[in-house]
């Protein structure tokens, strides 16, 4: 690359992200249930204080500005907003907003997810995601966020990765609500389809303008066995159905899902057509798919087909995959933020080469076209990590879980380095 195709212009935003239950502490909701069944990999895992950032946040946010962060994306907990139907807590309400408040008066621009994968424990009871009642709950949910936000100028997700949510809680049965049943999943889609057009209408009435998206996880897709029919077939179909509904959905208002005998769907959602601001894309790896003759029909496997080695978490590392990711969405002709990506790297010595490879696939993005506007790293710390519990590291900073101290990793000085010249440097260059 000529140096000029390895410099981001000044406007680019380099931030980190986190999410709430991952990284606050105290909150009662269905995942607390979950851990409290047994059902996580380490059956006695639980997340508990997480790592604190209830309490830290202002020296969480510190260091963000520290590796050059001018960005910070977290979650509202709705379980500590609405922790019973229709009851808000007003000292929770007023606790996120000072901390969004101290964000900004740090510098950070906030990125404000309304739905990080978690629910108050009357949700799935009451008004689960296949009730037309969700919509409303979620609308009501909405109008007390959009206070939060009011002269913040932050960018705004509705809800982070829906179509792992639903192939996870609702066709695998794997994570929270624990239900299995394709045609549940797909009416499930639907009702969060109308959610977020029903949120971006309490958000418009409040703010007067916003500037929203979803945060769509989105992988790399390859045929398991290159020679077989049915795995080319699987690729073919899984791209649209799990990386392009949603965000088709809310650019046409159609609603189109065929995974046939997995979940398929024919919607028509008017009030989401050209409901988003931005695209934005999680991107972590690239899957191999395998068509296996019993319901659902996939396996997902990871092979480490350049012999780079898999992540410590076990997903391929494919920087190829995030290019022609982020050149797929410039059809929505719509800026793009990268509101997640990263690598499970615990020992931490591969991240700022991952950090290099990704990075130069964003600068190849932009150089084609693609509008990306930001990058936002996940994370900001090592924190709870769903069904892997406390094994992962993600984090830009090593969290040691029984203390809580907070050491940068060989990938701050490296960020810092990106973040604040603009330029690409190569890792180990002198920073």
């Amino acid at each position: 690359m000529r140096t000029s195709e390895m410099t981001f212009p000044a406007d680019f935003t380099f931030g980190v992200a986190t999410s709430a239950y991952q990284v606050e502490g105290g909150i009662e909701n269905d995942w607390a249930e979950w851990e409290r069944a047994g059902k996580l990999k380490e059956p006695h895992a639980r997340c508990g204080r997480a790592v604190d950032h209830w309490h830290r946040y202002e020296e969480d946010y510190a260091l963000a500005r520290a590796v050059g962060a001018t960005a910070f994306r977290i979650s509202l907990e709705w379980a500590r907003i609405e922790p019973e139907r229709g009851r808000f807590d007003e000292a929770a309400l007023e606790a996120y907003r000072e901390r969004l408040l101290k964000m900004k008066a740090q510098g950070l621009r906030p990125v404000v997810t309304l739905h990080h994968f978690t629910h108050p424990t009357w949700f799935h009871r009451e008004t689960p995601w296949h009730s037309p009642e969700s919509v409303e709950v979620f609308r009501r949910y909405s109008r007390r966020c959009a206070a939060l936000l009011e002269g913040l100028d932050a960018l705004v997700i509705s809800f982070n990765e829906p179509m792992v949510l639903l192939l996870g809680g609702y066709l695998q049965g794997a994570i929270p609500p624990g239900i299995a049943d394709g045609a549940l999943t797909m009416r499930a889609l639907e009702n969060m389809v109308r959610s977020h057009a029903a949120a971006r209408r309490e958000l418009l009435e409040r703010l007067g303008r916003v500037e929203l998206g979803i945060s769509q996880n989105m992988l790399a897709f390859a045929p398991d066995r290159w020679w077989n029919p049915l795995d080319r077939a699987l690729v073919r179909l899984a791209s649209p159905a799990y990386n392009h509904a949603f965000h088709e959905a809310l650019s046409t208002g159609k609603l189109r899902v065929n995974m046939p005998g997995v979940a398929t769907t024919r919607a028509d959602i008017p009030e989401a057509r050209d409901s988003v601001e931005f695209i934005g894309v999680n991107y972590y790896s690239r899957a191999h798919l395998r068509f296996v003759p019993r319901p659902p029909f996939i396996e997902f496997k990871y092979r480490d087909t350049r012999g780079r080695g898999l992540t410590d978490i076990g997903w391929e590392d494919w920087p190829e995959g995030f290019l022609q990711t982020l050149r797929d969405v410039k059809r929505y002709g719509k800026p793009v933020w990268i509101t997640e990506n990263g690598i499970d790297d615990r020992a931490g010595a591969r991240r700022p080469h991952y950090l290099h490879s990704h990075l130069s696939q964003v600068l190849a993005a932009r150089a084609q076209g693609v509008d990306v506007r930001g990058y936002l790293y996940w994370s900001l710390l090592d924190n709870f990590e769903w069904l892997e519990g406390w094994g992962p590291r993600f984090g830009l900073y090593h969290v040691d879980f029984d203390t809580l101290e907070r050491r940068p990793t060989p990938a701050c000085d490296y960020f810092r380095a990106v973040a604040t010249g603009r330029v690409l440097v190569p890792p180990g260059a002198s920073l």
